[in-house]
């Protein structure tokens, strides 16, 4: 399966403010290639800069020099393609669950309003949120906002999935819960995904390949092959495997080293 997502030698620098004041670097020239269905992670410590990559990718933000392709096509800004999901609870509390999913729909011109409710229906399933579709979305859970938030952005038929530190604000057992979660339907919907993280063994076990990032400016200092290390299969019981414990492991090794850059 060829590249669906190819970033091309792309360095990014902020401006600051004062007269003369030099640029800072936050990307120095990171390339990669992604394949369509793929799930991959960005690691590194916090402030490195795989957040900017990865809105560089979704088109909130542009390159200082270099090119991101989504599908053959230059990304030159945010469009339905590209399906955002971040850590705040971005849903409308003004909508029930299943009108906040249906509300992805609001901007596809290739359904009509059966379509759109038949996929609201979907994802609302999908998500395991059946029981709750007539509960506004203040009446529910932190992670069943997330869910409710990762179903909408599917029902707009993204092509790529970037998801920033989703489960980050979740309690430890909400955050397991939906890890499992998301590994099913990212299998069930062929999507690719871009997650950003800096939880070793969130990343170990949702990852089929991690970038493992230096402290800022980015570069990518470790590709690192999940599946081929522990399988492409997840569940619970695969963190307590020993691959799993060697893998995580060698990754926190090269995130405590990145923190000492830091320090």
């Amino acid at each position: 399966m060829g590249a669906f997502v190819q970033i091309q030698d792309v360095f990014k620098e902020f401006e600051t403010e004062g007269k003369g004041a030099a640029p800072i670097p936050v990307i120095d020239g990171v390339s990669m290639e992604i394949r369509e269905g793929e799930f991959v992670v960005y690691l590194g410590p916090s402030g490195c800069g795989k957040t900017t990559l990865m809105r560089i990718v979704g088109g909130l933000e542009t390159a200082t020099t270099g090119d991101v392709l989504l599908g053959g096509e230059r990304v030159t800004g945010p469009d339905r393609r590209k399906g955002m999901v971040f850590q705040a609870y971005t849903s409308f509390p003004w909508l029930t669950v299943l009108q906040n999913i249906k509300f992805g729909t609001k901007y596809r011109d290739d359904i009509g309003e059966p379509e759109r409710n038949q996929i609201a229906n979907h994802y609302l399933r999908l998500v395991g949120l059946e029981d709750f579709a007539d509960f506004y979305v203040n009446r529910i859970s932190g992670g069943m906002r997330q869910r409710v938030a990762i179903a909408r952005t599917l029902a707009a038929a993204p092509d790529i999935l970037l998801m920033d530190e989703p489960f980050g604000a979740l309690d430890a057992q909400t955050r397991d819960f939906l890890q499992e979660q998301l590994l099913e339907i990212c299998r069930a919907e062929r999507k690719a995904v871009i997650f950003v993280t800096h939880d070793v063994e969130e990343a170990v076990f949702l990852a089929d390949r991690v970038f493992m990032f230096s402290a800022r400016p980015a570069r990518v200092i470790e590709e690192i092959d999940v599946n081929g290390a522990i399988g492409p299969e997840r569940t619970a019981d695969t963190k307590e495997t020993d691959a799993f414990f060697h893998l995580r492991n060698h990754v926190r090794d090269l995130m405590r080293d990145q923190a000492r850059a830091i320090a």
